[in-house]
């Protein structure tokens, strides 16, 4: 019995500790500088990248450059705010509860780490910059599911 609650205890002592980092990556995720950090990043490099399964050689440094200007810096911060805070470890962590995180904040940590995931956020960028997103419009009808009737459209939708 005591084993147990010893178990639980170190469980939600570290689910606790997880959310913890979680929290904290939101706030820097949501701070205007990260952001417009990442944005000029991207805006800089985004005609580099191109949806082919070929790897140009410059998207490495561009990578490495990525890793060093956006999680560095998220690293440390992650340092001063929580005592024994390991980069590493918490990666392992979050494979393990990756459904526990909100898809954007595990998509952009999982673009520091795995390379494919960057170039994959790249090449969706450049995508939506030059309007190669998904277009609903095009062979779109609209029909009404009300009968059309002398008296016109009835009610409020």
């Amino acid at each position: 019995m005591e084993e147990e609650l010893l178990a639980v205890s170190c469980s939600s002592a570290a689910e606790s500790a997880f959310d913890a980092v979680i929290g904290c990556i939101l706030e820097i995720l949501m701070e205007e500088d990260f952001q417009h950090l990442q944005q000029s990043f991207m805006d800089q490099h985004y005609l580099e990248f191109d949806d082919s399964d070929e790897n140009k050689l410059s998207y490495t440094s561009i990578f490495s450059e990525y890793v060093d200007l956006l999680e560095k810096p998220l690293e440390r911060y992650l340092m001063k705010r929580i005592p024994g805070f390991n980069m590493n470890t918490f990666t392992k962590l979050l494979m393990q509860h990756k459904q526990e995180v909100p898809d954007e904040v595990f998509d952009m940590l999982l673009t520091f780490t795995d390379f494919l995931a960057f170039k994959e956020m790249f090449v969706e960028y450049r995508a939506a910059k030059e309007g190669g997103g998904l277009d609903l419009g095009q062979g779109l009808v609209v029909t009404s599911l009300r009968p059309a009737g002398p008296a016109g459209p009835r009610g409020h939708c």
